[in-house]
């Protein structure tokens, strides 16, 4: 693939952008500054560098991010910010068109931190999201009210709420102490644990994500910051779906 087309795949503007931004020298491939924007490179474990940044080509992007509270997870926020404007302006770009740059998996509320995937795969998205997948998402829980065996009995048989007749229930529940709870479910209604805790009589006072399949969002990720997912990662959330 040629200079120009490596760029404008990853997400570093129009055709004319990165060729501007390879013959003004800005980009250089294993330390050589190249200024020919149909120089071909092999993409396979491409790196490459862009005004001074280091980037590795990927033919899709897979991403985690360690979600803040106070962001929401849209493209056009109401009352607080974007969870995009923690990316860089690549991810946020790539494969141009209307649907440009990684999409998040899911919503979390803006007042729930914890583990965020992304990607430009419309079928990972769809793998991971889907409730048809089951992918377990483990939330610990901080509840208002003392916890209780009543309270867990209902979240596992259970609850019904207000827009489905339909009973959902959590596919594990372990108290941790009297007002923190792990919580795994399968799918992903609106505001889900803190409708499913207020119908069991407690109160959500603060929600993090702690793992979605078997991604676990470790102290190595702090709030706020992002990372590629790995080879092995994203083909062990695969894994870890129903097909």
């Amino acid at each position: 693939m040629n200079l120009q087309d490596i760029l404008f795949s990853q997400g570093f503007g129009t055709r004319r952008v990165c060729a501007g931004l390879v013959q003004q020298g800005w980009v250089s491939v294993e330390g050589v500054v190249v200024t020919d924007t149909l120089a071909e490179f092999d993409t396979a474990n491409l790196t490459f560098t862009v005004q001074g940044v280091q980037w590795p080509f990927r033919e899709r992007a897979y991403l985690m991010l360690h979600k803040p509270a106070g962001y929401e997870c849209s493209q056009k926020p109401g009352m607080y910010p974007s969870i995009y404007t923690l990316l860089p302006s690549p991810l946020r770009m790539r494969g141009g068109g209307a649907a440009a740059g990684v999409q998040a998996v899911g919503r979390l509320d803006q007042d729930t931190t914890g583990l965020l995937l992304l990607s430009d795969d419309g079928k990972f998205i769809h793998r991971m999201s889907s409730p048809r997948h089951h992918v377990p998402k483990l939330y610990e829980v901080t509840t208002k009210h003392p916890l209780d065996g009543a309270q867990v009995a209902r979240l596992l048989a259970g609850v019904v709420l207000d827009d489905s007749p339909v009973p959902v229930k959590a596919a594990a529940a372990s108290v941790l102490s009297s007002h923190v709870l792990h919580l795994t479910l399968t799918e992903g209604k609106y505001h889900q644990v803190k409708r499913m805790l207020a119908a069991v009589g407690n109160r959500v006072e603060a929600l993090h994500r702690a793992s979605v399949g078997g991604l676990r969002l470790g102290p190595d990720l702090p709030s706020g910051q992002w990372r590629w997912l790995s080879a092995d990662e994203t083909a062990a959330l695969y894994a870890g779906s129903a097909t």
